[in-house]
């Protein structure tokens, strides 16, 4: 009888991990930032690359993390309903892709390689703000964090 309760507690978490990672892929698009990551890191070593695209990992998942167990109790405080969060969510990801679709080809890339801080601290904080922030956690990975935070899936039951 315990053998079966831990397989379904297995089974719902499994489910919850694959709902979440099949929600957020698309959002993230981690294909699709490849370009804009290596553009953004072009002054960067090799060794600097590979440290800061770890920095920006861990921080992205601590911040999807927080925003599934804490945002939707921000929401409520601050009297925010999820619907209006996933509206306005979906509108800032479509007024993205149209601006995308619709901008100027953008200006060839100007070397920085000198001006720009590559000491620990300034990966540190090139790692957070702009590469895991505003690109790879951006209102549509925000919105469906919080959504899956307030909406978790049902666990299953006995008629599985």
């Amino acid at each position: 009888m315990q053998t079966a309760g831990v397989i379904n507690e297995l089974q719902h978490f499994a489910t919850t991990v694959l709902l979440a990672v099949g929600a957020l892929i698309p959002i993230v698009d981690p294909l699709g930032g490849a370009p804009i990551y290596l553009t953004m890191t072009a002054d960067l070593s090799a060794s600097d690359r590979a440290r800061m695209a770890k920095s920006v990992a861990i921080n992205s998942f601590l911040l999807l993390l927080a925003l599934v167990f804490v945002g939707a109790y921000v929401l409520d405080f601050f009297g925010v309903s999820i619907p209006a969060v996933q509206v306005a969510g979906g509108l800032v990801v479509c007024a993205i892709g149209w601006s995308l679709l619709n901008s100027a080809p953008a200006p060839a890339a100007v070397d920085r390689g000198a001006a720009s801080a590559s000491t620990a601290s300034g990966i540190g904080r090139r790692a957070f703000y702009p590469m895991t922030m505003p690109l790879t956690v951006g209102p549509g990975s925000i919105s469906v964090a919080l959504t899956l935070g307030a909406n978790p899936p049902a666990a299953c039951g006995h008629s599985c």
